[in-house]
């Protein structure tokens, strides 16, 4: 691959005279253990997945930006996206030496105004940036990740009531305010996003992203129309719906910072709708993301937050989804008592969902009892890699973990659910030190990945087996492994 087009190159950068090695990203660099090729090839990967095709480094420009080159967006924000999932932390483009593109508040921030309208001008604008950037296959201006504080206040005003609007006018008659949605029009959206839904449980975040955000823009023109107060309330019930779905999708296709912002969004459409269980969920949404990103500080604040904003409100459902939240939250704080607790609220909790009077919203219904175990071995799982890989808490994810893993074989529409926990399984037997286990475990994980569009399955995949092969090289099942994984799911796949 050439690097000599000059697609990467930064604009107006330093003279030769004038640049100095950059320490920090030379730092990052050495700690990762990649060679120059091996980012090479990352960052060409990742920029195939967000529609940059143009993009095409090879060694002697990573030697170039490692010697003081700055070099143009989407790299800078490539960098930290691939060191921040190499180091299970959030690496800025500022921790990495280079300049970070100057970003409008309403794109690049996530402290936002809480009004209605600029809700729905945010969300028509950053849906129709996402469509019209995919259609020309080019990412454009990437976005920032916020953490800790930068994120946690501007999320905490979900709670701060909006001001009423004023009535100095009588409301007009219910003819001149209803606008073209029909109830079976209403009901059809709403169709719609459980169906939408239902694909990403099924297929993973690949397949349908496009189509859950297109849906999305269609319902801001919606909102931008004259509708009776009740429609307009669950229009931005569906927005926020599909808003957190999109934000979902991006996620799983590692699409960071544009999940960050629909989740953002979703919860100021869910502010709206008046809708407050559903806030708790897209702020659970968010804690997950946290936990990846190695954030969990941050993870516990959001589903704090979201406990208190719907502590009177929330199924027992939700609430039980919450807790489990929060253990896995403690277990990657290291904070084994505090995450048993949780773990033991969270079933005793979904213990009380079948005498809830209420049908549960769709968005809750995949909290199952396989999911509940799921969560909550994870929760183990992660005190296991905290505590240097203990086999006391491996042995309490195992029973946990194989439970889910039996349900979920029986469940086709949350074959991605299936797959994680398939994962789940390898890597506690990782622990256990039963590389030939986990080497079952793994090939049926990859069996269920060729089928699910999820690049977060398939990061997880490659991750246990590098554990593997670092741990157990030798074993012939592992090297069968590693030469299965070369095939079936090669690092030049692309998420869509």
């Amino acid at each position: 691959m050439s690097g000599n087009s000059g697609s990467d190159t930064s604009a107006g950068s330093a003279t030769h005279a004038d640049k100095r090695p950059n320490e920090l990203l030379t730092s990052w660099f050495v700690r990762s253990g990649w060679s120059k090729g091996e980012l090479a090839r990352q960052v060409n990967r990742r920029a195939r997945q967000l529609g940059a095709n143009h993009i095409s480094t090879d060694t002697s420009r990573v030697r170039r930006w490692l010697d003081g080159e700055n070099p143009r967006e989407p790299i800078p924000r490539i960098l930290s996206e691939l060191f921040s999932e190499r180091f299970g932390c959030v690496v800025s483009v500022e921790d990495l030496g280079l300049r970070a593109a100057r970003q409008a508040p309403s794109v690049s921030g996530v402290d936002l105004p809480w009004t209605g309208p600029q809700t729905v001008a945010l969300l028509s604008e950053f849906s129709r940036s996402d469509l019209m950037l995919a259609r020309r296959g080019f990412l454009g201006t990437s976005l920032a990740l916020s953490a800790g504080p930068s994120l946690i206040e501007p999320m905490q005003r979900w709670l701060v009531p909006g001001p009423a609007a004023p009535r100095s006018e009588p409301e007009p008659p219910a003819q001149a305010r209803r606008g073209r949605l029909s109830r079976p029009e209403l009901e059809l959206l709403e169709s719609t996003t459980v169906m939408f839904r239902q694909w990403d449980a099924q297929c993973g975040g690949g397949l349908r992203r496009k189509a859950v955000v297109g849906q999305l823009h269609e319902v801001t023109d919606l909102l931008q129309e004259p509708q009776p107060d009740s429609t307009t309330r669950k229009l931005f019930k569906v927005a926020a719906e599909l808003a957190e779905l999109a934000g979902w999708m991006s996620y799983d296709v590692g699409l960071q910072p544009t999940a960050q912002k629909y989740f953002v969004l979703a919860l100021h459409a869910a502010k709206e709708a008046g809708d407050r269980p559903l806030g708790s969920y897209i702020l659970s949404s968010m804690s997950r993301q946290m936990i990846h990103l190695g954030r969990p500080d941050d993870a516990l604040e959001l589903v704090h937050l979201a406990q208190y904003g719907s502590r009177d409100c929330a199924s027992p459902r939700t609430q039980s989804m919450l807790y489990a939240m929060e253990a896995r939250a403690y277990a990657n704080m290291g904070q084994p008592g505090k995450c048993k607790r949780a773990v033991r609220m969270a079933e005793d909790t979904f213990g009380e969902a079948e005498e809830w009077d209420e049908p549960d919203p769709d968005w809750i219904r995949f909290f199952s009892e396989a999911e509940l175990y799921g969560e909550n071995s994870h929760s183990y799982r992660d005190l296991a890699y905290v505590a240097g890989r203990s086999p006391t808490y491996a042995s309490l994810a195992e029973p946990l973990m194989q439970r889910a893993v039996n349900l979920f074989a029986a469940d086709s529409e949350h074959q991605r659910s299936y797959a994680l926990n398939l994962i789940g399984m390898a890597t506690v037997h990782l622990l256990q030190r039963e590389p030939e286990r986990s080497a079952q475990y793994a090939t049926d994980a990859m069996t269920i990945a060729k089928k699910v569009r999820s690049e977060r399955v398939n990061t997880r995949i490659r991750k246990t087996v590098d554990t593997a092969v670092r741990d157990f090289g030798d074993l012939r099942e592992v090297v069968d492994l590693t030469e299965r994984l070369a095939v079936e799911l090669p690092e030049t796949a692309e998420a869509v």
